[in-house]
């Protein structure tokens, strides 16, 4: 790694730390019942008790709730950041290979049996999105696994059957759990507690490092499979490895806080038009910027509504839906 690489991924980390501090500074003094940059202040800096409800409010509902939207956009964008990697497709995200869907579908059988969000539904949710990628990873025999239009209509057609599957479970379902799961597929992460945001960072960090280790090889990949090979990258076990890795962790953050769309499909594709296809300075920055994205648009959905609030999918459809648009219109450079 040279001098200047290195400058310039010090140089995008460290401003889009700052970012993803502000946000999350911001997400934990503003919420529905008022802001209080002066407690948050306090608590951060200081050991100095505050008013014990602003206390409970900030330490129990908005911190766990804040790291959990930054866990959520970290892991959307950089899991859409892979997915465009493999298939050399910028509309690739988490959600084109039906593993979301899969994972949804294991969520919604746990919500269905009256499983607790933690840890019953969080493995059933697993549990599906490995059974969604073993059945694509069946579909795909081969080398057609390595193909990228063989995979990609493979994910459109699991996705489309996850789907199917989501609505007909949801059809039959009489009592006040479709309240929870109509929500849930929404995007809810008000259900965040310490414990939980704690025990999903853990097990999320190793994923990250793993792909920052990859992320060379993952430039290599875009140069296409022959290129890959001649290099020296065994690319289906790079491949497979990617898969599976980028599925458990859009499968631990959807057990969490269910479906939420765009995230992976707008934040990598934007940072590609800002920073170049770099993959050594993409996944820092998707993880960090992603991070952000999803605070502020969680804190939206809090502070929008006069009464109650939005599910934070809601609000990242309503911003990526538009925002992606106007990339696909942009004239390629």
């Amino acid at each position: 790694m040279g001098s200047g690489f290195l400058k310039r991924l010090m140089l995008v980390s460290a401003l889009l730390s700052v970012l993803l501090a502000g946000a999350m500074y911001l997400g934990i003094s503003v919420g529905s019942t008022g802001s209080n940059f002066g407690d948050s202040m306090r608590l951060l800096l200081t050991d100095k008790s505050v008013d014990s409800v602003q206390e409970a409010i900030i330490r129990q509902i908005r911190l766990p709730r804040v790291m959990l939207a930054a866990l959520v956009g970290a892991v959307l964008s950089l899991g859409g950041l892979v997915f465009q990697a493999l298939l050399r497709n910028p509309l690739a995200e988490p959600y084109i290979l039906g593993i979301s869907g899969g994972a949804a579908i294991g969520a919604i059988i746990g919500i269905i049996l009256g499983l607790s969000y933690f840890p019953g539904v969080s493995i059933m949710a697993f549990t599906g999105s490995l059974a969604t990628l073993l059945l694509l990873l069946a579909m795909s025999s081969g080398q057609a696994l390595l193909k990228k239009d063989s995979l990609l209509l493979s994910g459109v057609m699991v996705n489309a059957f996850c789907s199917a599957v989501i609505m007909f479970l949801i059809s039959m379902t009489r009592d006040d759990r479709l309240h929870n799961i109509m929500f849930w597929l929404m995007g809810d992460l008000s259900t965040a507690n310490i414990e939980q945001v704690g025990f999903l960072a853990v097990a999320l960090m190793p994923c990250f490092i793993l792909i920052f280790w990859l992320s060379n090889i993952m430039n290599l990949l875009l140069m296409g499979r022959d290129m890959a090979q001649t290099m020296g990258v065994n690319v289906k076990i790079v491949t497979i490895t990617l898969l599976v890795v980028t599925s458990f962790m859009v499968s631990a953050t959807v057990s969490y806080c269910g479906l939420i769309g765009f995230v992976g499909l707008v934040i990598p594709h934007l940072f590609r038009i800002i920073l170049g296809s770099d993959h050594r300075i993409l996944v820092p920055a998707c993880v960090l910027g992603g991070g952000a994205y999803m605070v502020v648009c969680d804190l939206l959905a809090k502070i929008l509504p006069s009464q109650g609030e939005i599910p934070a999918g809601v609000i990242t459809a309503l911003i990526g839906a538009p925002i992606f648009i106007f990339l696909l219109k942009r004239p390629r450079q």
